[in-house]
């Protein structure tokens, strides 16, 4: 690995089975191009003109319920309806079918200034047990065939409310990403009869340099192929294909691991850290997909400070992800990061 700390190279993504360009030399050059406003994380308790405050109004005229821990609903502007005709298309290389689903919100606590960086871990706990019943009840669905937890966090990647929430998708079909990575951890379970983050964790676990941290259920780490700048993957230490076959000691320790990587990721450039986060897990088709390890990613588009982020442009685009600074040079970044939240002192 010595020789690669300095020099481009590519590292192979297995869960992907794509690679990834490494430039480490690149981080030295100077930065001109465009720089962000940084979040202000001032904001009150409970915003009388947030659609997702308890106790408000929604666009739509529904009224949120005076909401004390979590709230689910129904988005008001579904990208998935589940009236969408079925009907198929097909012409040479032109193909369509309807894709039906289920689109939710979730929304964290009922207050307006909290992130999940910022929330006690017991507040995220009951965050989990909400996942696990979406997942749950919407992957019980005979019409629905994958349910994708996952957040978008701050006006950078997205976000179009600061109130701290996310998001249920639950499809028909699998969307590319499942699709891809039910391919590659069960062509590795075939031909090894173990799961391949299994065996990837226990490497990782053995060499310690990318690990930011873990306790008794979950690791959480940079992983060998990151793309984003200081992107990361949170794991479970045994073998759990998908959220319900958590213990109840687990969920509390996966709300642990979520608390601890997003403090640390405010903590890097003192600012509310945008990222995009979600969990993979099995498929809901029925099949027992052994292969499957349910796991999170955190992808954060913060580059060199709160106001520069990383681009995915031209040769990203058009040919190979590249990164400037090594997944071990953002794990040891993270790792000497405090634990405490910047602004709990």
């Amino acid at each position: 690995m010595n020789t690669f700390t300095d020099h481009p190279h590519r590292r192979y993504n297995p869960l992907a089975g794509e690679w990834v360009l490494v430039s480490p030399h690149r981080s030295k050059r100077p930065w001109q191009g465009q720089v962000e406003d940084a979040e202000v994380p001032d904001m009150p308790a409970h915003d009388p003109d947030c659609y997702l405050c308890a106790g408000n109004t929604r666009i739509n005229g529904a009224k949120n319920p005076d909401y004390t821990h979590t709230f689910v609903f129904d988005n008001d502007f579904a990208a998935l309806t589940e009236d969408a005709p079925a009907e198929s298309f097909r012409d040479g290389l032109l193909m369509a079918e309807g894709e039906s689903g289920i689109c939710r919100v979730i929304c964290f606590s009922p207050r307006h200034d909290l992130t999940l960086a910022r929330m006690a871990v017991d507040d995220i706990a009951r965050v989990v047990d909400a996942w696990v019943e979406q997942y749950l009840e919407l992957g019980a669905r005979p019409d629905i065939g994958y349910v994708q937890i996952f957040e978008n966090r701050g006006a950078m990647m997205g976000c179009s409310n600061p109130h701290p929430h996310g998001q249920i998708w639950a499809s028909r079909n699998l969307p590319n990403a499942a699709a891809k990575e039910t391919e590659t951890q069960r062509a590795y379970y075939d031909q090894h009869g173990t799961p391949l983050l299994m065996a990837y964790l226990a490497q990782e676990r053995a060499l310690g340099e990318r690990i930011l941290f873990e306790n008794d259920g979950f690791v959480v780490l940079v992983p060998y192929w990151a793309v984003w700048p200081f992107e990361t993957m949170v794991l479970p230490k045994r073998h759990i294909r998908s959220m319900e076959e958590m213990e109840s000691d687990e969920r509390v320790q996966l709300a642990e691991a979520l608390s601890k990587v997003t403090i640390r990721y405010d903590n890097l450039f003192a600012t509310s850290f945008p990222y995009s986060m979600g969990f993979h897990q099995r498929p809901t088709d029925g099949a027992a997909h052994d292969e499957w390890v349910m796991h999170a990613h955190f992808y954060p588009p913060l580059l060199r400070s709160a106001t520069v982020k990383k681009f995915m442009v031209g040769f990203e685009l058009l040919g190979t992800p590249q990164r400037d600074l090594t997944p071990e040079q953002a794990a040891a970044r993270l790792r000497g990061l405090s634990d405490i939240h910047y602004l709990a002192g």
